[in-house]
């Protein structure tokens, strides 16, 4: 009798220890558990820590709530001035209700994921390129905003869109290289012509100031030798007052006339 009482007990606690090694589960801390009991949800969502399920009758089923990066495939699309490009991006979302995101989508990832490549190509033939290159914050938030719409349904929360990069036709590279090109030889030529006209206006207060002062001018010329001459040349070329040839062209023309006394020595 003792030894079939042993082996009831025996073979009941193997039993219990079966029955809780099947019941008990751990909930993971970034985790939620959803249990389904004979395909109804039963209770409410389980919260991380350790938890019993009834065996063979509940399905625990765990939900990450961490934030997933998903990279959304580059699509290609025509802007609305009519410029093809192809355009990749980032979604970063997390599931806020475990219960929705289960039974309301049948997988809320590749739902969110067609949803981002939709709206990326919506948001392509919207815009014009010139916002898909330099007002990327604007579009950021509108797509963030149609892809948020519908996942609030399944339980999921968009935080956060990215653009990350514009591929454009080499075609439109080359185009777009020209103009920059173009634009920058533009304000090269502004800053030389403000350049000659600050300068002009120096230069005419200069000769105003040396018409006032003669010598000032005769200085200039001493300073410019000066400045010629440093510089160890062989040849020296000197301004020569015009009045002064003019002068000497006179005095060839009218020699002056001998004096008697010098006649009368010669």
């Amino acid at each position: 009798m003792v030894p079939e009482l042993v082996t009831a007990a025996v073979v009941a606690g193997s039993a219990g220890l079966v029955y809780l090694s099947a019941a008990a589960k751990v909930v993971k801390q970034y985790e939620r558990g959803v249990v389904f009991r004979l395909g109804r949800l039963a209770g409410a969502v389980r919260e991380p820590g350790f938890t019993m399920i009834v065996p063979f009758v509940d399905r625990l089923s765990k939900v990450n709530m961490q934030i997933v990066t998903m990279p959304v495939p580059a699509q290609e699309g025509i802007t609305r001035d009519n410029v093809t490009v192809r355009v990749d991006a980032v979604v970063y979302f997390r599931v806020v209700d475990a219960a929705n995101a289960l039974i309301k989508v049948e997988d809320y990832k590749f739902a969110v994921s067609q949803m981002a490549q939709t709206s990326l190509r919506s948001i392509i033939g919207k815009s014009e390129l010139d916002d898909l290159l330099s007002n990327r914050e604007k579009l950021n938030e509108g797509l963030e905003l149609m892809i948020d719409s519908p996942a609030v349904g399944w339980g999921v929360q968009v935080d956060r869109v990215e653009i990350k990069d514009v591929s454009l036709p080499d075609a439109m590279k080359r185009s777009m290289a020209r103009q920059a090109e173009a634009d920058r030889e533009r304000r090269a030529r502004v800053i030389n012509a403000d350049a000659e006209l600050q300068a002009s206006k120096k230069l005419a207060e200069a000769a105003k100031q040396m018409s006032d002062q003669p010598a000032a001018l005769q200085l200039r010329l001493l300073q410019t030798v000066v400045a010629v001459a440093a510089e160890k040349n062989s040849t020296l070329v000197l301004p020569f007052p015009v009045e002064l040839l003019r002068f000497l062209e006179r005095a060839q023309e009218h020699p002056p006339t001998p004096t008697p006394d010098h006649q009368i020595e010669t």
